[in-house]
């Protein structure tokens, strides 16, 4: 095999993990307003929560990007 093809295939699955991170970025916010609107005096003890999970997925998203891109100027 071709080593640019190498190359494009490997950024190609390496941005599978941005469709991964959009994916968990959508559950997670229809579950909590799912739980928000159920009992909506305990959605603000949870504000917390819901963006530390929005963080640590957004940045799963950001490195698997960040992976790509190595692999494509880098290697």
């Amino acid at each position: 095999m071709d080593p640019v093809a190498a190359k494009f295939i490997g950024a190609g699955i390496a941005c599978l993990g941005m469709a991964g991170a959009g994916i968990g970025l959508g559950n997670l916010f229809g579950q909590f307003l799912s739980g928000a609107l159920r009992n909506p005096s305990a959605a603000d003890g949870q504000r917390g929560t819901l963006l530390l999970g929005f963080a640590l997925t957004e940045a799963l998203g950001i490195f698997s990007l960040l992976i790509a891109l190595l692999l494509l100027f880098v290697v």
